[in-house]
């Protein structure tokens, strides 16, 4: 709490009002969420912007999958047969 009020001495006063109202809007009531729509207003970056569609060839044409079996063999092995750590 004391973070956001000491917002303040670094931005205006009603930038810190509007990021602070639009995160309990938002339900996320955080110092970090506060912070990063702050410096969205202060950038004049777009908040809250309309949906993009994108277009049919930026459909993943194979779904990532997680092999954590691929980094054991990524690791190099030391001398005594241990993984390095």
């Amino acid at each position: 709490m004391v973070d956001i009020l000491a917002l303040v001495l670094h931005h205006e006063e009603q930038a810190v009002l509007v990021a602070v109202e639009k995160a309990l809007a938002e339900g996320v009531a955080t110092k970090t969420h506060v912070l990063n729509l702050l410096h969205r207003l202060i950038d004049g970056k777009t908040i809250g912007g309309p949906d993009i569609d994108t277009p049919q060839a930026l459909i993943l044409q194979r779904e990532p999958e997680a092999n954590v079996e691929r980094y054991d063999g990524l690791r190099a092995r030391t001398a005594g047969g241990h993984y390095a750590s």
